[in-house]
């Protein structure tokens, strides 16, 4: 299992760096390439709720970005260090937003994310949140 990591300040022009090396490490993992829009789309979205989300509570520590390759699976963490006290629990499928984090923006781009991405999960907890995203590599399509 091979992973790249990304810090990267609460910027909005690193987003864009976020999407392009996340679809370079998507196509070298063996995600088809008519899929690969869509990693790009949805590390976006991700990496700009998390940036949005830093700066509105003024945090200044980087966001984060895991891509993994797995053995059948591509998947991307996107973290953000923006502390949820009254969540530790994960949620799956198409997430809801707290009222607490109940900004429309937020609810669109987690929207648009899990239109993009079949396999979701938003986790919040005191440390901060996760949006961890998978799709299936060429390896999962071929009989074993």
């Amino acid at each position: 299992m091979a992973t790249v990591e990304l810090r990267f300040s609460a910027q909005p022009e690193h987003v864009r760096t976020a999407r392009l090396v996340a679809a370079a490490v998507a196509r070298r993992a063996g995600v088809d390439e008519a899929v690969l829009d869509e990693v790009r789309l949805a590390v976006g979205e991700a990496c700009s709720r998390a940036v949005g989300l830093h700066r509105s509570h003024g945090i200044t520590a980087p966001v984060s970005v895991a891509l993994t390759e797995e053995e059948k699976a591509f998947s991307i963490e996107v973290g953000d260090s923006v502390p949820d006290p009254g969540a530790d629990s994960a949620e799956s499928g198409a997430p809801d937003v707290s009222e607490a984090d109940g900004e429309g923006e937020d609810e669109m781009g987690l929207a648009v994310i899990s239109g993009l991405v079949d396999d979701v999960e938003v986790r919040s907890g005191a440390g901060g949140g996760v949006i961890r995203m998978s799709w299936p590599t060429a390896d999962a399509a071929v009989p074993s």
